[in-house]
């Protein structure tokens, strides 16, 4: 729904700092310690995205997808920082976790869905936007990405999953055609150092 009031590279930036939320929601409900070099990464962060939206001047239209942003960034973190409090018990298996988690949210978002903009008789095209997303993107992903963290550290996994932020620009410009300033591409790369100090935790 963000997307359908903002542009693109706009929308990534906000979802960029669902991992600085949850960082300090950590520290306020996991009693996480969170060290200098993260808390400077969230002062940067916060510097560019000052950067990539000033002077702000967004269509109202825009405020809208601003404000479904946030709301869906505080959920998003919200159900991070419960699903960790869960999987760091190991009472729980994973799978478990993410077959319940995606179940729920699936049905409330075709429930809504349906209850907003009605049930519509797709065409051949439209059946395969839907089987793209839920076979590559949902079920692929999501099995390609449990596969890696085997062998990957849950920082590394996060600092792949953060390049988003370069990645998303890039592929908006290409094929969305959606311009960027130098201005903002300043601002996305502070961001993106930000997120990346968070994560990091200390200079490697």
């Amino acid at each position: 729904m963000t997307l359908a009031y903002l542009p693109a590279v706009t929308a990534n930036l906000l979802w960029s700092f669902s991992s600085v939320l949850v960082a300090l929601l950590g520290v306020a409900c996991l009693s996480e310690s969170q060290t200098l070099f993260q808390w400077s990464g969230i002062l940067m962060a916060v510097l560019g995205a000052f950067i990539y939206f000033y002077p702000v001047a967004l269509p109202v239209r825009q405020y809208i997808g601003v404000i479904v942003a946030v709301l869906g960034i505080l959920m998003n973190s919200v159900s991070s920082i419960i699903g960790r409090d869960i999987n760091r018990s190991g009472e729980v298996h994973p799978l478990v976790v993410t077959v319940i988690s995606m179940g729920i949210g699936s049905i409330i978002l075709l429930g809504t869905g349906i209850i907003i903009e009605g049930f519509n008789y797709f065409n051949l095209e439209s059946w395969a936007i839907i089987a793209w997303l839920a076979l590559i993107n949902t079920a692929f992903a999501f099995t390609l990405w449990n596969h890696t963290q085997r062998t990957l550290t849950a920082m590394e996994s996060s600092i792949i999953n953060g390049t988003m932020l370069i990645w998303i620009p890039i592929l908006a410009v290409i094929f969305l055609g959606e311009k960027i300033t130098g201005k903002e591409i300043l601002g996305l790369v502070a961001a993106g150092l930000g997120t990346l100090m968070v994560q990091l935790r200390q200079l490697p």
